[in-house]
């Protein structure tokens, strides 16, 4: 369920949150484990013990602005912390809207990171399907997505572009894997991908061997092809419609290659003077629908504006011996990694930052990731928006608890 932005300070101010309007309290008790680990993050020169806020506690408070919807700001998180029903149920002092927004500072995401790779690894496994099964790679789609940062500081001083929307942001560098429908790793950088904030830089820095990276034409660099391969591992990018290249080896194709709409199946030299790859590259040509971008203009907006197409989508991978049609239909699989961003900021409300600090991002991150594998591991499918709808309603009374339960054995019945 998306958060709203942050009234005005010319609007009305938001109503007094009661704690009649948060139920299913006793629930939070099941991540008491999890998040046990992080009570002493960040104290570490807190030798007087003066901290009142503890990262266990701050990942809590997150978590009920998840699931209330009640809850929309983080001045709402800290009027929370008043009730004495949160206090006692979540063991949650009475905290300052200062002191939520800077103890973000000290205390480093990593192990939080690490309780969402448990998380992850308790769900089972799904088969793959057979023709994947030769690869001996994890299939993982990398992109990028901008959360803008919300923050009444950048509507007041920050630059604007044309569209009356904050320029300044965080980017999500995200590794998805795709067979399983899961994020692998998201790393938060600034939105200006410059730098050590460069998609490509973030890809080469968390590169894995025995991995098959599924990427878009932006992370069309030669030097990145050379360290994924070097690494163990593979990839199977988009490259620009332009590309200058000798045809080595035209390579027949299979009637299941034409049926999946590939035309062209070659081993190619690349004509590029000053960077090469130092391993043999194939290039797979797929048809596709043909595409004219409109631009951008000032004060104007389109729906169209990625860069144009011929009609033929190009596809460069180390992969010599796997079938031209599984290629293409890799690629084409990368697209599970934008539905996942869809259901980040819209089914999970991560539009809204509660942070504008680096480690508070990451936080909310992977408190939005561990809110989603919750829903997972009991459902035992991926949240879907009537699901958090429902939940959310529980937590302000709406919904009883019979009817929640009702609904995930429809989803459980529906997916055996």
């Amino acid at each position: 369920m998306p958060k709203e932005q942050a009234p005005d300070s010319n609007d009305e101010p938001a109503p007094k949150i009661s704690v009649k309007n948060i139920h299913g309290l006793k629930y939070f008790r099941v991540l008491r484990p999890f998040l046990k680990r992080l009570h002493a993050v960040g104290t570490a020169r807190d030798t007087a013990g003066n901290r009142q806020l503890h990262m266990d506690q701050y990942c809590t408070l997150v978590l009920l602005w998840f699931y209330s919807p009640i809850v929309d700001s983080l001045r709402g998180l800290q009027q929370v912390s008043q009730l004495k029903k949160i206090q006692q149920r979540l063991k949650i002092p009475r905290t300052s809207l200062g002191s939520l927004s800077e103890s973000v500072k000290l205390f480093d995401p990593e192990p939080l990171k690490k309780i969402a790779r448990e998380l992850a690894d308790q769900l089972p496994d799904a088969p793959a399907p057979e023709r994947f099964r030769g690869l001996g790679k994890t299939l993982v789609a990398v992109d990028g997505s901008v959360i803008p940062t919300l923050a009444r500081i950048a509507r007041l001083a920050w630059i604007t572009n044309c569209s009356e929307k904050p320029t300044c942001g965080y980017r999500l560098h995200t590794h998805f894997e795709i067979l399983r429908g899961l994020p692998k790793r998201i790393e938060a950088t600034s939105a200006n991908p410059k730098g050590d904030a460069d998609e490509r830089k973030v890809l080469e820095r968390t590169i894995e061997p025995d991995h098959c990276y599924v990427i878009d034409r932006g992370y069309m660099t030669f030097g990145l092809w050379n360290k994924i391969h070097d690494a163990g591992s593979s990839y199977v990018c988009r490259v620009r419609d332009r590309l200058a290249y000798e045809t080595i080896e035209e390579r027949p194709l299979t009637p299941e290659a034409t049926a999946a709409g590939v035309q062209a199946d070659q081993v190619i030299k690349l004509r590029h003077k000053k960077t090469r790859t130092n391993h043999t590259l194939r290039l797979i040509s797929v048809r596709c629908s043909t595409h004219t971008s409109r631009g951008r203009r000032r004060g104007r907006k389109f729906s169209s504006t990625a860069p144009s197409s011929d009609g033929t989508l190009r596809i460069a991978t180390d992969l010599l011996d796997v079938p031209a049609e599984l290629i293409a239909e890799m690629y084409q699989l990368r697209w599970t990694i934008e539905l996942f961003f869809r259901m980040f900021k819209h089914l999970l409300g991560c539009r809204h930052l509660l942070s504008t600090r680096q480690q508070g991002v990451e936080i909310q991150v992977y408190s939005a990731l561990i809110a989603c594998l919750l829903i997972l591991l009991y459902t035992g499918r991926i949240p879907t928006k009537r699901t958090f709808e429902l939940l959310c309603f529980y937590l302000i009374g709406w919904v009883d608890f019979d009817e929640i339960q009702g609904h995930i054995d429809k989803l459980k019945t529906a997916s055996s």
